[in-house]
């Protein structure tokens, strides 16, 4: 029978690593942070920068050791492209709050965290759990689920037609039309316009619909619009 730091889902794990491997092909880099367990976030990066195997290539992958804000911290180095991958429980709010920004960030995000409550459904792109409030099986579970991490990254790039990216929708679909909606963060505002980043870069919205933001705030943009607003 498994042991707790043994119980999460092989489909996840293979997911992460898939998605990993085609952000790495494609030039990103791997931004590993927590406070709660800044060794683990340091082993991380170590292994995937690390090619102790012949023949392996070294990855690149970065340790953040929080200085403040986390997110503070890492706004100025991520790029879309990158992967944010960050060690916490379920009740780091830090956590929670950089993670969300990784989406108007345009990066991979990954959350390995240990506890018997989980974060809610979405709080990132791949989430990595150990159910069990034991530190030591924790720690213990965390190293293992890493380096599983890492092995099966590398698998992927041993099979080059993986790290073909999922082909995008070529359909012509009008934005106003559309109930798409996408998250991004306020750079700086002008009365009721700002410049905020997205994935594709920065563009210039209206912020009239919403009450003032400020720099650092979400807000979710449709057709060139802030409808609904993040206090950071």
């Amino acid at each position: 029978m498994p042991t707790p730091t043994e119980v999460f889902a092989t489909q996840d794990l293979a997911r992460a690593s898939l998605a990993l491997a085609r952000r790495f092909a494609a030039g990103g880099t791997m931004w590993c942070a927590s406070s709660a367990w800044p060794h683990h976030a340091h082993h991380v990066a170590v292994e995937f920068v690390h090619p102790v195997i012949v023949g392996k290539r070294a990855l690149a992958a970065v340790a953040v050791v929080p200085d403040g804000e986390l997110a503070a911290d890492l706004r100025g180095a991520v790029q879309s492209g990158d992967i944010l991958l960050v060690l916490a429980d379920a009740d780091d709010a830090e956590a929670v709050d950089v993670l969300r920004r990784g989406t108007a960030w345009g990066t991979e995000t990954v959350w390995l965290g240990a506890g018997t409550r989980r974060p809610p459904a979405g709080a990132a792109d791949h989430v990595l759990w150990l159910d069990t409030d034991d530190p030591l099986a924790a720690s213990e579970g965390f190293v293992r689920l890493y380096h599983l991490l890492w092995e099966l990254t590398h698998v992927v790039f041993e099979h080059p037609g993986l790290l073909k990216p999922e082909p995008e929708c070529t359909d012509e679909v009008c934005i106003t039309c559309s109930d798409e909606g996408r998250l991004a963060e306020v750079v700086s505002v002008d009365g009721d316009e700002a410049v905020v980043r997205t994935p594709d870069g920065s563009e210039r919205i209206d912020v009239s619909l919403i009450d003032a933001p400020g720099p650092g705030d979400l807000v979710l943009v449709h057709a060139g619009f802030a409808i609904t607003s993040e206090v950071a």
